[in-house]
């Protein structure tokens, strides 16, 4: 009987222990919400140029140990992340991402191999960049494009 009322306990130990340590992580972050106002011009402009009929739902400027990051979320369900240097590094959609974001190489790609579907996710990676398709399908390819595989995570 004590071994039974043991695993409960060591169990529940864990969790809480575990959700303890994921909250630190937000300890030596600075989350600071913007108004429109207050998003640098060079991703308003981008924003405007690539999104143009959507609105800006809510802008957010990160400060962690390792850099600045701005997270915009648009009124068609895409997130917009930036980095410290204003560049573009992540698009998450729910429908098809305008072509105007999307590499032309990469475009070509999976536009030949998968002429059904349409890209919804894109990201820059350190090495490369990754796009996500509406099947769920997540390709690859190096800086400049070029296909590298399908990734399997």
């Amino acid at each position: 009987m004590k071994d039974t009322i043991k695993i409960p306990v060591i169990a529940m130990a864990s969790m809480l222990t575990l959700f303890t340590s994921c909250s630190d992580d937000d300890d030596n972050s600075n989350d600071i919400f913007l108004s429109e106002a207050e998003i640098p011009e060079s991703i308003q402009t981008y924003i405007n140029d690539h999104f143009g009929e959507t609105t800006i739902l809510n802008a957010e400027k990160e400060t962690e140990n390792d850099g600045v990051t701005y997270e915009i979320h648009l009124s068609d369900n895409t997130d917009l992340e930036f980095n410290g240097d204003l560049d573009i590094v992540d698009i998450d959609g729910t429908s098809k991402l305008p072509e105007s974001v999307i590499p032309e190489a990469i475009r070509d790609y999976t536009a030949t191999n998968y002429p059904d579907n349409y890209i919804t996710d894109w990201e820059l990676e350190l090495d490369h960049q990754q796009v996500e398709l509406d099947n769920h399908v997540e390709l690859e390819f190096d800086m400049n494009g070029d296909f590298i595989r399908i990734d399997k995570d």
